[in-house]
């Protein structure tokens, strides 16, 4: 196997990471039986930290105690760790992990010490930073994260920074994709559960009349209606688009658009019903997808498939998108990685263990595992 490197691993910073856990997922009502990583109950900060710093003392690294660590804490836990290596030490764990480390494992250990609102911040901004930009980073994250995890990250962003997400966008992306990301960082969608029936007939009749049911395609209403409305009323527009079409929306979102604002559209309706398989640029292989229409429909929310999807793409074929792999693990272990790993299995007729374990290996292949729970 061919192991990917990707510019991101090389813009990690060596100082020490922000403790601005102001968003954390431990702070959300997540069920514990959707992480893969729970809080330690008899935690001590000052003993992990030993810990660590006898696993990096001396000559080699005793890499299996620092994973025995690392993997068993939850992320608070772990910023508090940080805090009491540098007072018991006068030294910067951050710092001295990256001299005893490389690679790939480097870039899943920090990842694991950062806080999830700076793990985001920092991944949108590499995204952009430099030559290029990894359009499937943005997605991933701005059309995934809820409106308060979008919220702050975008103070993150600007008090870590000293940059504002939105001119960042703006000056990286164009056209379409743009406004859509755009609209996407505001964190404004509406988040009422309450789903107005009437209002889904008259929305699905508006997209219909600016895709289908014209020449050309008016992209300003696609933009308004699926940044703007809450995940159960878009789930009922779509369904309404459905009856009247005879042609489910992600279907149109593929005839009527392309590129990367295909792929953020799709990402919102994949995240309705669970259509993660039907095919665009975040599923090459469209001749799978009838054969999982079903499967998909039966899912309650997409959130959990979307990521097994990327995550699957991330290890198929030659080399290895180590940065997706990562980020997804890291940030989904407290909140809904239990999900994605039974969606996973479902859609792949293989667990996520079998595939990580075929596909990395060392340290790095024993922390993923020891993470994702095998």
């Amino acid at each position: 196997m061919v192991v990917a490197q990707h510019r991101s691993h090389y813009l990690i910073s060596t100082e020490s990471f922000p403790s601005y856990p102001v968003f954390s997922p431990v702070s959300l009502d997540y069920s514990s039986e959707v992480r893969t990583i729970q809080p330690a109950a008899s935690f001590d900060a000052m003993r992990d930290a030993e810990v660590l710093r006898k696993a990096m003392k001396g000559f080699g690294t005793d890499e299996q105690a620092i994973i025995d660590v690392v993997a068993n804490r939850s992320n608070d836990q772990r910023q508090k760790i940080k805090a009491a290596f540098k007072t018991m030490y006068g030294k910067d764990l951050i710092k001295d992990l990256k001299s005893e480390l490389s690679g790939n494992m480097e870039e899943l250990i920090l990842a694991l010490f950062m806080p999830p609102t700076y793990y985001d911040a920092w991944s949108l901004r590499n995204a952009m930073k430099g030559a290029g930009t990894q359009e499937r980073v943005l997605i991933e994250i701005l059309c995934t994260r809820t409106n308060q995890e979008i919220q702050e990250i975008v103070r993150c962003y600007q008090s870590e920074f000293g940059r504002d997400l939105e001119k960042d966008i703006r000056s990286d992306t164009s056209g379409h994709f743009e406004r859509l990301l755009v609209s996407m960082c505001q964190g404004s969608r509406d988040e009422n559960q309450n789903v107005n029936h009437q209002l889904a007939q008259e929305d699905a009749q508006r997209l219909y009349q600016a895709g289908e049911g014209r020449l050309g395609t008016d992209e300003s209403c696609f933009n308004m209606i699926l940044a703007t409305r809450s995940f159960p009323q878009l789930k009922a527009t779509m369904e309404a688009y459905s009856r009247m079409a005879n042609r489910d929306l992600l279907s149109s979102v593929g005839r009527e658009f392309s590129g990367n604002v295909e792929s953020g559209l799709k990402t919102i309706c994949k995240i309705l019903l669970c259509f993660a398989l039907f095919g665009g640029p975040l599923c090459p292989v469209p001749a799978l997808c009838l054969k999982r229409v079903s499967l998909a429909v039966q899912c309650a929310l997409n959130r959990p498939a979307f990521f097994a999807e990327r995550l699957y793409y991330s290890m198929k074929g030659a080399g290895t998108d180590d940065s997706t792999l990562v980020r997804i693990v890291v940030t989904r272990s407290e909140i809904d990685l239990v999900q994605i790993k039974q969606i996973f299995s479902q859609m792949y007729q293989k667990t996520l263990g079998m595939m990580i374990a075929s596909d990395t290996s060392g340290d790095y292949r024993k922390l993923l595992l020891a993470i994702v729970g095998q």
